[in-house]
């Protein structure tokens, strides 16, 4: 990596210490990436997004003081663009499903490996969403229909192709990955991905994927 190139800030929020000293532990072995602080608890982890303006935010869910959804909330306000990765120890968390509505960009088991938790920071730096399986099947446990735009939405108006890109969307495959697998370009992948939202009435990748685990469009067993 060239000196000049801008390295990706990310604040480590976890009330265990020694998970805390994990993350850094491998975090610090990137070049691309730097630690710039670490809270125990949410309230700290709000003054230090507030001090330290960080790109990620690897976020715990359950903490002392303020938990992870309220400072999920409350990062998002003090800096609308901060990605923020919610990590949890199970599937069956119920803070799950009201992290996304709270902000949070990706979701993802504490007991990610090292090289996956690194690709997702890279990932939601770009503005990708990264769901591990297991969380999509629990969030479609719990997604209510107020998630989804009230307005019917038709699978038929999308192409082949079009349905390809949404599969691989909620297998929480990156652009890169997409393109891959479909053999076409990147900007190809984003092109679609951007007439798919327009055609479904969709925000973003998130609610793309929970509409694919919906409609029944994939299957990750």
């Amino acid at each position: 990596m060239m000196q000049h190139e801008k390295k990706i800030k990310v604040l480590i929020v976890d009330d265990h210490q020694v998970v805390r000293q994990g993350l850094r532990t491998f975090l610090e072995l990137q070049e691309d990436i730097i630690v710039v602080g670490e809270a125990g608890d949410g309230a700290t982890a709000v003054e230090l997004v507030r001090q330290l303006n960080p790109d990620v935010v690897l976020m715990d869910l359950v903490m002392p003081r303020l938990d992870g959804i309220e400072a999920t909330r409350q990062a998002k306000l003090l800096a609308a663009n901060i990605k923020i990765i919610a990590l949890t120890s199970f599937t069956e968390d119920e803070k799950v499903f009201p992290a996304i509505q709270a902000g949070a960009s990706s979701y993802l088991l504490k007991d990610v490996s090292p090289d996956d938790l690194v690709e997702a920071i890279r990932a939601a730096y770009r503005g990708e969403v990264r769901l591990h399986p297991d969380i999509l099947r629990k969030l479609m446990e719990q997604v209510a229909l107020q998630s989804m735009p009230q307005r019917e939405i038709r699978v038929e108006s999308l192409t082949e192709r079009e349905l390809d890109v949404v599969r691989l969307v909620a297998q929480g495959r990156n652009n890169h990955e997409i393109a891959q697998a479909l053999v076409i370009s990147e900007k190809t992948v984003k092109t679609h991905i951007s007439n798919i939202l327009g055609k479904l009435h969709l925000e973003d990748r998130t609610q793309l994927a929970i509409y694919a685990l919906k409609k029944g469009l994939v299957d990750l067993d």
